[in-house]
């Protein structure tokens, strides 16, 4: 697809050309229809879209496109309505020519946490694995990042950053439709790797953990957040089946094993700079999002224990070096 020509040149100047040229075919439009199924309709709602050019543009405290004033040719409800095609928006908040998307995240929270305790991201080349639809890609831009690359395999939120793209045009931006095991092996190109949410998603967490190390180059630094359990070194929770309603929860460490897994990963520098307990106001259904959210994942009578009886969702952010 043409949205991804700016994407090849770049990653071989990073010394990826033959990467670039496999993605070439398939990232190429027949490739992702025979994929995807629901692709044709998703490419329809995008061409939907009114051709609007955004009076002003703000990626360093949210991510702001245009204003209200902006809008000529459609009214805010015909926006929202063009919007609502790609429901659900898990990932935000937007403001999206005046409309606010609410997104079932408040992903600028988990921004501002760790955002003080990484290396600056101006002038790095990054990977976010597991983006969903690039919202933090784009506070990383606004940080003055110089590449920014995400992967994410499901379609509706590649196709919910094409609708922020549209409007910016920024060639240095890219969220591919591929997992974390359709990576090159041993990349060891990016100055900067983020795995946020997708830890406790894999069968084996140190074969993921050596996957992100194998992208960074020397020197460069994993931001890792995942979900973590109270505990001691030899503390690993394992949910019996369901895990806050989610089936494919494997495996939640203590901090201290956490830590351990990094250093056995050959990590250094290992530091947990951040846990919080997922509150309602961060994570929750809305209008943008109304499917099932944390209020349907926790115990109605007792907040600190999902609806299983399992510890509540508590969240950690780790850095780390590649020496």
């Amino acid at each position: 697809m043409k949205c991804y020509d700016s994407l090849y040149p770049q990653l071989a100047a990073m010394g990826q050309e033959q990467w670039a040229d496999q993605l070439q075919t398939i990232l190429s439009k027949q490739q992702l229809l025979e994929r995807y199924g629901d692709m044709p309709e998703w490419l329809s709602a995008l061409e939907a879209l009114p051709e609007l050019q955004p009076s002003c543009v703000d990626l360093l405290d949210s991510v702001t496109i245009g204003s209200s004033s902006d809008l000529s040719r459609i009214s805010s409800k015909e926006l929202i309505n063009k919007l609502q095609a790609f429901h659900p928006w898990r990932k935000g908040p937007y403001s999206f020519f005046g409309v606010e998307i609410d997104t079932e995240w408040r992903s600028d929270w988990k921004w501002e946490r760790l955002l003080p305790h990484i290396q600056p991201l101006a002038g790095r080349r990054v990977l976010d694995v597991g983006c969903g639809n690039g919202y933090h890609g784009w506070r990383m831009r606004g940080v003055g990042a110089d590449f920014v690359l995400g992967i994410e395999p499901f379609l509706v939120s590649v196709m919910q950053f094409q609708v922020i793209q549209r409007y910016l045009q920024d060639p240095r931006h890219h969220v591919i439709p591929i997992g974390v095991e359709d990576l090159p092996a041993n990349m060891a190109c990016f100055d900067s790797v983020f795995s946020m949410g997708v830890l406790y998603h894999r069968r084996s967490p140190l074969d993921h953990l050596l996957e992100l190390k194998g992208c960074l180059r020397p020197g460069g630094q994993l931001i890792l957040e995942t979900l973590i359990v109270e505990g001691d070194q030899g503390t690993i929770f394992m949910p019996p089946g369901r895990y806050a309603k989610m089936r494919n929860v494997w495996f939640l460490p203590s901090v201290a094993a956490m830590t351990l897994w990094l250093q056995r990963c050959g990590f250094t520098e290992i530091a947990c700079v951040n846990t919080n307990r997922t509150s309602h106001g961060e994570q929750h259904a809305t209008e943008w999002m109304r499917f099932e959210s944390l209020a349907d994942y926790l115990d109605p009578d007792d907040g600190s224990k999902t609806i299983e009886g399992h510890p509540a969702p508590l969240r950690a952010i780790f850095i780390a070096t590649r020496p």
